[in-house]
């Protein structure tokens, strides 16, 4: 028996793109000493920070996560949602961010591929921490 129609499976050897990362957005203050938190224990067995993006405003942070992370992310102060590729190119490590004035603070091409969740948790955690006790000390 004949079968009509469109094949639309990938052929032999073909790779489907990767998924587009989800994206933690965060307060600057707060997640500029994410990032040193993470630079700091990067090395001693925990992965380093992916690629970090500013707004234009310079109000937020937006740290890239492996997608899926949206589905389980629940720290307050901070948003997690999935990115669908909106608005950027991913395959491309050159492209530069084109919605509102966003810019690479860490791009990804000087980073690794993205930022694992529970590094990026315990650091936002520590510099909540640390934001808040320099913020009573004064």
């Amino acid at each position: 028996m004949d079968s009509i129609g469109t094949n639309t499976a990938p052929g032999p050897g073909a790779t489907s793109p990767a998924p587009a990362p989800d994206l933690v957005t965060v307060p600057t203050r707060q997640g500029l000493e994410a990032v040193d938190i993470i630079r700091r224990g990067a090395g001693l067995a925990a992965p380093g920070v992916g690629p970090v993006l500013h707004d234009g405003s310079g109000d937020t942070l937006g740290f890239l996560v492996p997608p899926g992370t949206a589905d389980a992310w629940d720290l307050p102060g901070s948003a997690c949602t999935q990115t669908n590729g909106r608005g950027m190119r991913f395959g491309d490590l050159a492209a530069a961010p084109t919605a509102g004035g966003t810019g690479w603070l860490l791009p990804p091409d000087a980073v690794g591929p993205v930022t694992d969740p529970e590094v990026l948790r315990a650091a936002l955690g520590e510099a909540a921490r640390l934001i808040e006790a320099a913020d009573n000390c004064r």
